[in-house]
């Protein structure tokens, strides 16, 4: 792709080394189903998926690869989660950060009766853990929450919230979209009781391919959202009860987990704590740079400890979206301009209706490419 791709939170570009050529081996070379087979292709299938599983493990310190179940993108996982969980009657906490992959689920379960509460953050995205304890109510299931925003990058403090949660017995899922392979995550740490990733985005692999991590306990609770052919148990007309089968039933997208299998092999070699100081030297390079630059608000914190490598413009006086197509047709730079499916976090920010222009990094920019970025959009200030 030729020009200069500052859209990574929305889809990582390029994706890590060997991800094609791995993705290519399975079409040409193996092309076999899983679980549903008893010769050679069909056993190197199954064993590259699970070898993804344990590599998914590896990467989030858990340590029971069975309980890692994929799915088509991180939505789907959300969907499962939240829709398995959920009784009526019961309540959940949620921040003002959320993306849409929660709050659409989650607004679906309102017709029966379930009752949401938003822990509201400043207009920087920042959340007071003592609000979150002050809304816990004794119907109070779960605690869903976003690691870090999509539209400014603010990191939430998920240890402590998990602590929270673990002391009062409540369920807590996390949405990494924007951290899984970004941060190191811990989910022992994060007393989590499920984890959400998706494959495309920090983790550097192909579109298609998502899935979630759970400890047994909440495992045993959620009533699977697909029911069908599993590979397994085939003479039972219900889903089976064990992980993963219990929320995998139909086709895997085999190439897509050989994507994801590729590009995990590479982050693990290449260390999430060095893809994280190479994109926030960037960051703060870009936030230093268009500091200085009349006509332009910075969203969120100035901060890099406490956000990813996103950074969200204003342009007061333009149109948002005059100026990332101007950066587009000009000059070949790719953003994401809008509400980027977080109207709840816009409005926490106060960039409701207008939006923002966004710029996120990653590790295969370069100082450079910030330098020209921050030189068009003095051009489209003009």
């Amino acid at each position: 792709m030729d020009g200069i791709y500052l859209d990574h939170a929305a889809t990582s570009f390029p994706k890590a080394p060997g991800v094609a050529a791995h993705m290519n081996n399975y079409l040409v070379n193996i092309g076999s189903n899983v679980n549903r087979g008893s010769y050679n292709s069909s056993f190197s299938a199954a064993n590259t998926v699970y070898e993804t599983r344990e590599l998914i493990c590896k990467l989030f310190n858990f340590d029971k690869p069975d309980n890692v179940v994929f799915t088509k993108n991180i939505t789907e996982s959300l969907n499962v989660l939240i829709k398995g969980l959920l009784k009526t009657g019961d309540h959940v906490l949620v921040s003002s950060m959320e993306h849409n992959a929660v709050m659409r689920p989650l607004n679906s379960t309102l017709k029966n009766g379930i009752e949401i509460s938003r822990v509201p953050c400043d207009n920087l995205g920042c959340l007071s853990l003592e609000t979150v304890e002050k809304m816990i109510k004794p119907n109070t299931k779960a605690v869903i929450m976003t690691h870090a925003s999509n539209v400014c990058g603010t990191i939430l403090p998920l240890e402590e919230i998990g602590n929270i949660c673990k002391k009062k017995n409540i369920c807590f899922i996390i949405d990494c979209a924007q951290t899984a392979g970004f941060l190191d995550l811990d989910f022992v740490k994060l007393n989590a009781d499920a984890l959400a990733f998706t494959g495309h985005k920090g983790l550097l692999g192909p579109q298609g391919i998502g899935g979630f991590i759970i400890n047994d306990n909440l495992a045993k609770k959620l009533e699977p959202l697909i029911e069908g052919g599993t590979g397994s148990v085939s003479e039972q007309e219900i889903q089976p009860q064990y992980l993963p089968d219990k929320f995998e039933a139909g086709t895997p997208n085999l190439p897509g987990i050989y994507g994801l299998n590729a590009a995990l092999k590479y982050i693990l070699q290449k260390e999430v704590k060095n893809i994280r100081k190479t994109e926030l030297s960037l960051t703060k390079l870009f936030i230093q740079s268009v500091k200085k630059v009349k006509g332009i608000k910075l969203i969120g914190s100035e901060n890099i400890t406490e956000r990813t490598a996103i950074v969200s413009l204003d342009f007061p006086g333009h149109d948002n979206a005059d100026i990332s197509h101007q950066l587009a047709k000009d000059f070949n730079i790719m953003t994401r301009c809008g509400l980027h499916c977080a109207p709840s976090a816009h409005k926490t920010l106060g960039t409701f209706p207008q939006g923002t222009v966004r710029f996120s990094f990653s590790q295969f920019n370069n100082k450079k490419e910030v330098k020209l970025t921050v030189n068009a959009i003095k051009s489209c200030l003009l």
